[in-house]
């Protein structure tokens, strides 16, 4: 597979073409022109909209040819590249859903989206910015805490039957944080039978397009009904951090996929990186090489990784094969946060910890010595005198049969919070006050409180488990 944008700029560079134009840096790799600091040059390969190099939002030429190359990896309706990750996305798949929305009603049309609990931050911006009515999906009771929210086809159904009009789109995130996934096959039936839209966040999920058939569980949203969705390629592919994808069904309607370069134009930078771009036409070229072969490979040994650190006490959580999420004691023992640092201090930096759980991020990339390195860590924390097998049995199991959510007053609307003048205060005085601002233990995970919500005692109480200690609230002489 060729590499359109990666060609150009390699010409480009190699040349002796004064620059004349933007970056400031010109190509000069002023960070890292001594050994010492042992950084390369990445300056060089940073330009920008000049002649031949295309442009990320009206593409004729390379760029319009890398995403093609994408479109034929992902078997999609149509990729395009975000340079501003998942986020850029999100916001964008919303704009998609209310400009089709308006297309088909006029002015009887709809503004209200159906999301579950645990979307990511830029969901709340994307809402507050296009003014939608959100109306959270909650998870079953039995939930495994705060960054789980387990959506079934039949309470989405529940609620689609409930609705006076039919929302612009129903919105879900899967897998979440901590590995889980929801049914997407079914939940897309349910939408596509009510005549609505469904979007997925696929932020953690770029590989499962490309693993073995035995990974069932985990497949890619695109393959199971959804409409629109996004992928982090920075997540779990060797791309750099802000490297996302949008892809669409080859079932959409045209408006869709016609609309998505000013929608992502209209949430981005007028300058996206072209270090980024190099990084996604570069992952063209890699997974179509040996990427199967070496993800298949990787992820039988992460199994087998698993299920020696559950053999040593731990409690390994179900989760996709790329990640290990462990559950932890929590309150009254020892945390997911002790357990990051004892791997911290064994030098392994995890991707997220809180009380309850512990989640690492592995992938090919980090070589498969990571399989032995981690065993003799994991070996050397269950050895030690902090940690007791016997607090650790069948945490997971446990704390999904005990998990339970809180509803807070809804006040006033997401767009209508973040919009109004808003004060940071500790959380004992923020209590009885409006939320102006999300408030969570990790980036995708259920919030606390949302935007518009109401700081009641257990939101309170939660807050300060999760060790929360200032929360942005509407300013008392606006509202009270």
């Amino acid at each position: 597979m060729n590499t359109p944008i990666i060609d150009f700029v390699n010409e480009y560079r190699n040349s002796e073409m004064i620059r004349l134009h933007m970056p400031g840096h010109k190509g000069a790799a002023f960070l890292g022109r001594e050994d010492k600091y042992g950084v390369l040059d990445a300056f060089s390969f940073d330009i920008t909209e000049i002649e031949g190099a295309d442009n990320l939002y009206h593409p004729e030429g390379i760029i319009a040819e890398s995403e093609k190359n994408a479109t034929a990896l992902w078997g999609s309706g149509k990729t395009v590249y975000s340079t501003e990750g998942s986020s850029q996305c999100i916001k964008t798949m919303l704009y998609l859903a209310l400009l089709h929305n308006k297309r088909i009603y006029g002015e009887g049309f709809s503004n209200r989206v159906l999301a579950g609990r645990n979307a990511h931050g830029a969901f709340m911006h994307g809402a507050a910015l296009l003014d939608l009515d959100v109306e959270w999906i909650w998870p079953d009771k039995k939930s495994d805490g705060m960054c789980s929210c387990p959506v079934t086809a039949e309470s989405l159904k529940r609620m689609l039957n409930g609705c006076t009009k039919l929302p612009m789109a129903v919105y879900i995130t899967t897998p979440d944080y901590l590995g889980g996934n929801v049914d997407v096959e079914s939940l897309a039936k349910v939408c596509h039978e009510a005549g609505t839209l469904l979007l997925v966040d696929n932020a953690h999920g770029a590989y499962f397009k490309f693993l073995p058939k035995e990974y069932k569980n985990y497949r890619h949203p695109l393959e199971l009904g959804a409409d629109m969705c996004c992928d982090s390629a920075h997540k779990t592919l060797p791309a750099l951090t802000g490297a996302a994808y949008l892809h669409f069904s080859k079932n959409v309607p045209v408006d869709l996929t016609e609309n998505v370069k000013a929608g992502m134009a209209l949430f981005g930078s007028t300058s996206p990186s072209y270090l980024i771009l190099e990084s996604l036409d570069f992952c063209n070229k890699y997974i179509y090489e040996d990427y199967r072969e070496k993800l298949a490979d990787f992820c039988k040994k992460s199994d087998e990784l698993k299920r020696k650190i559950t053999k040593m006490g731990f409690s390994v959580c179900e989760s996709d094969p790329l990640k290990i999420t462990l559950a932890v004691k929590g309150d009254d023992g020892f945390t997911g946060d002790d357990l990051s640092d004892e791997l911290r201090k064994n030098g392994a930096e995890v991707e997220f910890s809180d009380i309850d759980h512990v989640v690492l991020m592995i992938t090919p990339e980090n070589g498969d010595e990571i399989f032995s390195k981690l065993e003799v860590i994991f070996k050397k924390i269950g050895d030690s005198v902090i940690f007791s097998r016997k607090e650790q049995d069948n945490l997971c199991s446990r704390k999904k049969e005990n998990g339970s959510l809180h509803i807070p007053e809804r006040v006033l609307s997401i767009r209508e919070a973040f919009l109004a003048d808003g004060e940071y205060v500790d959380i004992e005085s923020g209590r009885g006050r409006i939320c102006a601002s999300y408030s969570l233990s990790c980036p995708p995970a259920i919030p606390i409180i949302m935007p518009g919500e109401k700081v009641d005692e257990e939101v309170f109480l939660t807050l300060k488990r999760y060790n929360i200690k200032k929360i942005r609230c509407v300013s008392e002489n606006k509202w009270s």
